[in-house]
């Protein structure tokens, strides 16, 4: 019996180590590396990389180097995947041959939304592979969905080799893989949803996926700090890499784009899970800014930008005294540091005593909002509650605060103000900066520029 060969890998970044060691090299993470056994490729294993046989010996095409300028390119169509928002997210539509990868939290959907769409593209022939459910767990969701396709064929396998068998025969125009930490490959020895397996199945899947220009989706876990489990380089490996994310205990999904190859990496996609599937949300500012009864201090409506997608969102805040001695500053879905600043700059530049009271502010919806065209619409709100005088809810804010107390220009302000004067928003509050090319007759909402908080204040208080 051969003996068995093992090294170590690290479980962050996937780096390679004969010995153990304590502190990796290459992430310089500690106590990440763990042993595993490796084997050598077998080659009369069946598989996907296995080369033609030719007569006495095996063919293999060489690739020569050319010229740039030698190089043809050809438009490749996309396909249409019936979804809406995630034909956003890809950029257009599943480019062929690409590997996507999507990752997210226990129970958040993925599974209901990679079969939604597999059910959905009646057309395609799709192969649905889990590892992690049995065909009659699958079959009571697709009837919970009302999705039925007979081109949607469903495997319950985890071996690679066998899934390849399968592929063969049943020829598919599209893979799902549910998930990539539940396969395992005959060339290595070490247990399913290690390194060095995710790596091996991945790096099969993306050469079936390149060489038979056929599109594939791996499904992949998350670790409890967020990120996608297993090796880095396997977001590396792969041409996108989508983030479904969103409270279990909300109703609504954000679908993220971290990585695109074939488009935009700053689009964003909304769903609704419902007790039927998921419900594409085309219009997400209608349910990001809540209906009430009578105007409340303290909320206010902010412009902002998810990609390429605007979007109207509810900002609310909270301004009490400070009970206990030392005044409590707490954010939910924006940046804590940049509220310090702003309450600086409304204490310094606009004589709000902020410093004796505490500040919450939270933006409605669960969203997390990085875009600083929503500072003026922070600022209003926390004035709002502090004075306890409540803003209509037909005015809308875009612009930047400075450290000067002034209104800076933001980008796109034209589709800012279009979406607020789509949803029967009656002003708006920008920078004067941004009147550069803007033509106001256009616009049957009042844009109202301002150059300082001073103005703001002066208009709406």
């Amino acid at each position: 019996m051969a003996k068995l060969k093992t090294t170590y890998f690290c479980q962050n970044c996937g780096a390679q180590s004969p010995k153990w060691i304590g502190k990796c090299p290459s992430c310089g993470e500690w106590n990440t590396y763990v042993e595993e056994v490796v084997q050598k490729e077998d080659k009369n294993t069946k598989s996907w990389r296995s080369e033609p046989e030719t007569g006495g010996g095996s063919f293999k095409r060489v690739n020569k180097p050319q010229p740039i300028t030698g190089i043809a390119y050809e438009h490749q169509s996309r396909f249409n995947t019936a979804d809406g928002e995630l034909n956003r997210v890809l950029g257009g539509g599943i480019v062929p041959g690409s590997l996507v990868l999507i990752g997210g939290e226990p129970g958040i959907g993925k599974s209901t939304l990679m079969l939604q769409i597999a059910t959905a593209m009646k057309n395609f022939k799709v192969l649905y592979v889990s590892g992690e459910e049995s065909e009659q767990q699958i079959k009571m969701r697709a009837d919970r969905m009302q999705g039925v396709s007979e081109n949607c064929y469903i495997l319950t396998e985890t071996n690679v080799q066998n899934i390849f068998k399968q592929i063969e025969q049943l020829q598919p125009q599209m893979l799902i893989v549910d998930s990539i930490q539940t396969l395992h490959t005959s060339y290595v020895e070490s247990a399913a949803g290690s390194v060095s397996q995710v790596r091996e199945s991945t790096s099969e899947l993306m050469k079936y996926a390149k060489e038979s220009n056929v599109p594939v989706f791996l499904i992949g876990h998350i670790t409890k700090e967020g990120s996608l489990a297993g090796p880095k380089v396997l977001e590396h490996m792969v041409d996108t890499v989508l983030q479904f994310e969103g409270d279990r205990h909300l109703s609504y999904r954000l679908l993220r784009t971290t990585k695109n190859r074939f488009g935009s990496t700053s689009e964003l996609g909304i769903y609704e899970m419902l007790g039927t599937g998921l419900r594409e949300v085309s219009n997400p500012s209608e349910i990001l800014i809540s209906q009430r009864e009578e105007e409340l201090s303290g909320v206010t409506i902010g412009a902002t930008l998810e990609g390429n997608r605007p979007l109207l969102i509810e900002i609310q805040s909270l301004v009490s005294p400070a009970t206990y001695g030392t005044p409590q500053r707490s954010s939910t879905g924006y940046d804590a540091k940049r509220l310090n600043m702003l309450l600086a700059v409304l204490e310094k530049r606009g004589g709000f005593r902020l410093g004796i009271h505490d500040v919450f502010l939270n933006i409605a919806g669960g969203l997390k909002v990085e875009d600083p065209a929503i500072d003026l619409a922070v600022c209003a709100s926390i004035v709002s509650s502090l004075k306890d005088v409540s803003i209509s809810s037909r005015i809308a804010f875009a612009g930047e605060v400075g450290l000067g107390g002034e209104i800076r220009a933001v980008n796109r302000i034209e589709n800012r103000i279009s979406e607020a004067e789509k949803l029967g928003f009656q002003e708006i509050y920008i920078s004067k900066y941004n009147k550069k090319g803007l033509d106001f007759s256009q616009y049957t909402i009042d844009v109202k520029p301002v150059s300082k908080l001073e103005e703001v204040f002066m208009k709406l208080l």
